[in-house]
């Protein structure tokens, strides 16, 4: 039988190894001015995004990053995606000049007035013929997908790469989210997922009637956040990989999935502690690990082909949320196992230390003859 709580060292010991180098470049953060750490989407910083496919289908997103950055834009990124568009992201644009100029107002001259014979009322002449009306110059709107910008900041961007590059084929979206919008999305975040995790807390706390389960169970759940933000700051700073307004939505499912796992173990140790009343506690959680591995290993490896089938070929809209949903699950699970209970047989044991109890069966002596 394979002991998992007598090896829980080496498991804290690979916990350690694989959470400190993302949590200094997470730590980076802050202190790099953005060279280093988590890079955050413009649903976090603000700016631009702006999706437009060439004529010419050998144009590469390196010749577009290049060109931007001679057109002033050294802060752009650009992706290809699967449909030939390039997803350009943008120090926050103004876009209202690219809009169209309102149609003028056609003005009339003054009637002037006949005046009255003899018996008759005046009576206005025929007015004269209206000015006509002055078209507005066909220009784009933001957001539109037929036309490309031409005014503005953003137009003489266009018109750049276009010199440069080509002539623009078509224009997907075109977008600006400004700082407040973005610092709410940033509070948001935090709140959902301090509110997650401490709702977790209370409910496993009062499932199994036990703090310590509850606890342990939270800090499995920080030790998969450390792993799936000190991932992304790591792919951040090497490839650029950012985190997005889905990474939220992919957090909160790592702590369900991973609390999930967690739980159906303690309700084994619970359902073992009677069971095996008087055995060792390290004992019942290392039979009721063994007795659920099986299950929790299979449910995860079912879900991990399932995204890694969506990251080969689910396309770049969702990379970024399927990345950390894959490595929040692998994370979760091993967490739930090697983790979460080891550290409630290490606390119980502190615990039985403390007060001065027994952790095993009681040692029978035999009487001296």
């Amino acid at each position: 039988m394979f002991d998992v709580i007598g090896k829980r060292r080496w498991f804290f010991a690979f916990s350690l190894l694989i959470t400190i180098p993302g949590l200094i470049f997470i730590l980076l953060t802050p202190f790099s001015g953005g060279t280093a750490g988590l890079k955050f989407s413009i649903d976090y910083t603000g700016g631009t995004t702006w999706s437009i496919r060439f004529a010419d289908t050998s144009v590469t997103s390196g010749q577009v990053r290049a060109e931007l950055v001679t057109l002033g834009q050294a802060d752009a990124t650009v992706a290809l995606t699967g449909k030939g568009f390039f997803d350009i992201r943008l120090s926050k644009l103004d876009l209202r000049h690219v809009e169209p100029a309102p149609t003028a107002v056609p003005t009339l001259a003054p009637a002037p007035t006949v005046e009255p014979t003899s018996g008759s009322s005046p009576t206005p002449a025929p007015s004269a013929s209206p000015e006509p009306s002055v078209s507005p110059s066909p220009t784009a709107i933001p957001g539109s997908i037929t036309q490309v910008p031409t005014e503005g900041e953003i137009g003489r961007i266009a018109t750049g790469l276009q010199t440069a590059l080509g002539p623009i084929a078509e224009q997907a979206s075109l977008s600006s989210i400004g700082a407040v919008v973005s610092s709410d999305l940033i509070n948001q975040a935090i709140i959902l997922i301090l509110v997650g995790s401490l709702g977790i807390l209370a409910w496993i706390t009062l499932r199994f009637r036990d703090v310590k389960m509850g606890v342990t169970a939270l800090v499995a759940l920080v030790h998969d956040v450390i792993i799936v933000l000190g991932a992304f700051a790591i792919l951040g700073t090497l490839f650029d990989v950012e985190i997005d307004g889905l990474f939220v939505t992919a957090m909160l499912t790592v702590i369900g999935f991973s609390v999930h796992d967690t739980i159906v173990v303690f309700d084994r140790v619970r359902e073992n502690r009677v069971r095996h009343a008087g055995e060792p506690f390290a004992e019942i959680v290392n039979h009721s690990l063994l007795q659920t591995f099986g299950r929790s290993v299979t449910t995860s490896f079912t879900v991990v082909l399932t995204l890694t089938a969506l990251l080969l070929f689910g396309g770049s809209a969702t990379e970024e949320f399927v990345l950390a949903l894959l490595i929040g699950i692998i994370s979760g699970t091993y967490s739930s196992i090697f983790n979460a209970s080891p550290l409630l047989v290490v606390w119980q044991e502190w615990e039985d230390r403390r007060h001065g109890r027994r952790s095993g069966p009681p040692t029978v002596r035999r009487a001296s003859a």
